[in-house]
């Protein structure tokens, strides 16, 4: 995995070769993404391509539009469809720096989350990558 860091994240790791979930991986674990949700007392938010962990549910079930609110630990991105349809594909998870603060890794957070289907970063399927094309000669 590559890593690196900004100023909003502690931690950036791009997925190499990207995690593949299946089908009823993907299924499994957005239903367990969906009952633990931020704002039904829980602490993920799940939306196309971008899952992130908070460390407390947003209070009434509304995100808050500013600072002081249950903080935010870490992001997982994903494709949908790709490389089949059907198929989930995450390719970068990032840990803030208040999650690093609370000892959370990109492997705790993708296993976290890739536990609802019984998977973890280092048991799920990986996508097949291809070798780099020949350079372009006239």
């Amino acid at each position: 995995m590559a890593r690196g860091s900004d100023r909003a994240h502690a931690s950036v790791e791009v997925i190499r070769p990207a995690a593949l979930l299946s089908e009823q991986a993907a299924r499994d674990i957005l239903a367990g993404l969906a009952a633990d949700d931020v704002r039904a007392a829980g602490h993920w938010s799940a939306r196309p391509g971008v899952w992130q962990r908070f460390e407390a549910p947003w209070p009434g079930g509304v995100a808050p539009a500013e600072a002081p609110g249950p903080g935010h630990l870490g992001t997982i991105s994903c494709i949908y469809d790709s490389p089949r349809r059907f198929t989930v594909t995450v390719f970068r998870a990032s840990v803030t720096a208040l999650g690093a603060e609370q000892g959370w890794t990109v492997r705790a957070l993708c296993d976290e989350a890739f536990g609802h289907a019984g998977l973890t970063l280092d048991s799920c399927p990986r996508v097949p990558m291809q070798p780099a094309p020949r350079p372009f000669t006239a």
